[in-house]
């Protein structure tokens, strides 16, 4: 039974969507354990959306221990087709100011302790899915305009550099991410891109910058204070984008290949998956299995 079509997962700061209505919180066993908070599935603009707080209410879990994998099948157990990722992010790039938006349509990976959550297949079952485009264009499109309808400044296109965390860059790594053109920096999004693609599920990030990470001149002279003041003012814009891409979404159908991802992608033969895989990729796999 389909829960919810929208999928919205809230990073840093981002914690709940205030104008949710019919709130209801749904907790969701999947194969790979717990996802990272209970869903709290509610009507937003007419739509019945999942949200899901990231790193779980209260901000208790670090990007190296995110159930991404769990997150991600959860989703796809409630019947999600697109998911909207709001995430904090520095900036890389003068051009990218705090409180700007950034829709990226790039991945660049520096995580190093992932691999066991950076994709559904393995222990028998081989899929290569294609990620030259990362995310899907047509959700990109969506936020970009409701971007533009919340009155943010907003950049559509761009690198988003996945680091490992939990501590910041060196300044010495931010140059050198600067120097190799990365344009935001975070340590989450990347997984979730890669997972939602295994998914079939529509994957688009909303990057909210709050800071200039500290390759920056200025960036001693920034206090925490203001960094949070610029996180709360992201939240609240990010709320107001989230609203005007749903009521987008209501209305427009799902016409990317996003949904048919893994036609090609399985490399590994029906016939010689095993049972125990078979069963735990199910929600995922299951209109391939030979008939």
């Amino acid at each position: 039974m389909t829960t919810a079509k929208i999928g919205i997962i809230g990073g840093s700061g981002l914690y709940q969507m205030p104008e949710l209505k019919d709130v209801e919180e749904v907790k969701v066993e999947t194969p790979f354990g717990p996802p990272s908070d209970a869903f709290i599935v509610g009507t937003l603009e007419g739509e019945r959306v999942a949200f899901l707080p990231r790193h779980g209410r209260g901000h208790k879990i670090l990007p190296t221990e995110l159930p991404f994998r769990a997150n991600i099948y959860a989703m796809k157990l409630l019947g999600v087709e697109r998911i909207l990722s709001a995430s904090a992010v520095g900036s890389l790039q003068e051009r990218y100011a705090p409180l700007d938006m950034v829709i990226p349509d790039q991945f660049f990976d520096r995580t190093r302790a992932r691999a066991h959550e950076s994709t559904f297949f393995g222990e028998g079952i081989v899929g290569h899915i294609t990620f030259a485009h990362p995310v899907c264009h047509d959700l990109g499109d969506v936020l970009e305009e409701s971007c533009r309808a919340a009155e943010v400044n907003v950049h559509r296109g761009g690198t988003y550099l996945c680091m490992e965390g939990p501590a910041f860059s060196t300044k010495a790594e931010s140059h050198v991410y600067r120097a190799w053109g990365m344009d935001i920096i975070g340590m989450t999004n990347l997984q979730e891109a890669k997972l939602a693609r295994e998914a079939e599920i529509c994957y688009a990030t909303l990057a909210l910058v709050t800071d200039y990470d500290c390759w920056h001149e200025a960036h001693d002279a920034v206090s925490v204070e203001t960094v949070v003041e610029y996180l709360n003012k992201n939240v609240r814009n990010a709320q107001v984008i989230m609203r005007e891409a749903v009521k987008k979404l209501a209305a427009a159908g799902r016409a990317c290949a996003c949904g048919s991802a893994l036609k090609s992608a399985i490399f590994t033969p029906p016939e010689l998956w095993p049972e125990a895989t078979t069963q735990r990729l199910d929600a995922i796999i299951r209109k391939y299995r030979k008939q």
